[in-house]
């Protein structure tokens, strides 16, 4: 069977976007894959996080994994610090990457932006940590996001140039997902930009733990436009803000951005908000319950978290020691 790891970082609210564009995808796959799911905590920590922040956002976003329907028997849920072959195998491959291929990478100069010399270290070498860790299981398909196809194309060329530079065939060549209609989900205040926990307006994004009166506030305050909703999501290149509600909509409802506009064609979208809000409230509102339930028992959480860290390092461990002897650390 072939081999799935993805990562999700514990750095706050998870939210309607991690929902959409991750955490429903990873669901259905757990019964195609033997599946690794991380809370990646070292990645974290490239920026600064309150330390009991973290700590709680850690067992936080396992609760959210496991509220969603991710089996933590079916399925190997860790965080990643934790496990020490990401850390280890992560220097081999700072060793191996050059620094041509980091300077490409448009996440850091994002994140970076014009304080460049003051961003940490592990934030430029962010994406080895990433390739080691997809790597350290040697898993074959990775669940990512648009923003973090580039990550794993370096992933990649990290794989094939240790393969080359060692005359091995050791590391595979992991290859992307990108599954669902809604795998990029926008703000609910700015239509141009992603939904993100870092946007400092709570308005931006409808949290996973919220209850149902604050989904239907956030959808009945979200930014639209004075035009009725067309007949087909052709008509939505220029309209953001309309092609987000109706992308979100079709992706809770499994259904195309078109299907839902052939079926709210010449509506209003106060009408459409009330339709969407009671179609978000559905899927929501009993995740949001549930997480809220696993995290009254914390010791439950961190069980699962070690347990799961157990099951990842007795695959890591053989692959980093074999690593190690290949590039002549160990006999």
């Amino acid at each position: 069977m072939d081999r799935v790891f993805s990562g999700i970082q514990p750095t706050g609210d998870l939210h309607l976007g991690n929902y959409l564009g991750a955490l429903r995808n990873w669901v259905r796959m757990q019964t195609q894959y033997e599946c690794l799911y991380c809370v990646v905590d070292l990645h974290a920590i490239t920026s600064w996080q309150e330390p009991k922040d973290l700590s709680h956002s850690t067992l936080e976003v396992a609760a959210g994994l496991i509220a969603s329907g991710l089996d933590p028997k079916k399925n190997i849920i860790f965080n990643q610090s934790r496990v020490p072959e990401h850390a280890q195998l992560a220097w081999v491959f700072n060793c191996v990457a050059r620094l041509g291929w980091l300077n490409r990478m448009t996440q850091f100069k994002d994140k970076a932006g014009k304080n460049r010399e003051n961003a940490s270290v592990g934030l430029y070498a962010y994406p080895n940590l990433m390739a080691a860790d997809i790597l350290a299981y040697k898993a074959t398909h990775v669940p990512v996001g648009e923003d973090q196809k580039q990550h794993l194309e370096l992933a990649r060329d990290i794989a094939q140039k240790f393969n080359n530079d060692y005359g091995v065939e050791f590391f595979p060549q992991p290859e992307p997902v990108i599954q669902g209609p809604a795998t990029r989900v926008m703000s609910l205040r700015d239509g141009t930009s992603k939904m993100s926990k870092s946007d400092p307006s709570e308005a931006s994004r409808i949290n996973m733990t919220d209850s149902a009166d604050d989904i239907a506030r956030k959808i009945r305050r979200a930014k639209t436009d004075p035009e009725p909703l067309p007949d087909s999501a052709d008509a939505l290149d220029a309209r953001p803000e309309a092609a987000n509600l109706i992308g979100i909509y079709a992706a809770l409802s499994d259904t195309t951005a078109d299907a839902v506009c052939q079926k709210f064609a010449g509506a209003q979208f106060s009408a459409f908000k009330e339709a969407l809000t009671e179609l978000a409230v559905s899927v929501l509102a009993p995740i949001g319950t549930e997480m809220a339930k696993l995290l009254q028992n914390e010791d439950y959480l961190d069980g699962i978290l070690i347990d799961g860290a157990a099951r990842a390092h007795a695959i890591a461990e053989p692959i980093l020691k074999e690593t190690y002897r290949i590039v002549g650390l160990r006999r």
